[in-house]
């Protein structure tokens, strides 16, 4: 008797849809400012450097992140944000992030 199989075999896999791969899976999600269209993009379909607008630090090429813009259909491109994961569930519990200048002060 041969030990059983828990993987399947390379044969027996589906094909997987490179397209979908680099773009990432998309759904609608509330918050409570409106429904956003979210789309997960894997680490190594990222190949630029975006700011997240939830910490206002850098996503670097190759990590992942979310990409979010409003899904009532009135927007354009420039309406989609880049975000960290972290940063994206974290939206209702903390304020926007404000850029400083470097000398400007940090509390007052």
């Amino acid at each position: 008797m041969s030990p059983r199989r828990n993987r399947p075999r390379p044969d027996d896999a589906a094909p997987v849809d490179g397209d979908r791969v680099r773009r990432g899976v998309e759904s609608v999600q509330s918050w409570r400012d409106g429904e956003w269209q979210v789309r997960a993009i894997p680490g190594g379909a990222a190949t630029k450097t975006y700011r997240c607008p939830g910490c206002a630090h850098e996503i670097r090429p190759g990590v992942a992140h979310l990409v979010a813009w409003p899904a009532d259909g009135r927007g354009d491109l420039t309406d989609r944000r880049h975000w960290h994961t972290g940063c994206w569930r974290a939206r209702d519990r903390r304020g926007p992030a404000v850029e400083r200048s470097r000398n400007a002060p940090r509390y007052g």
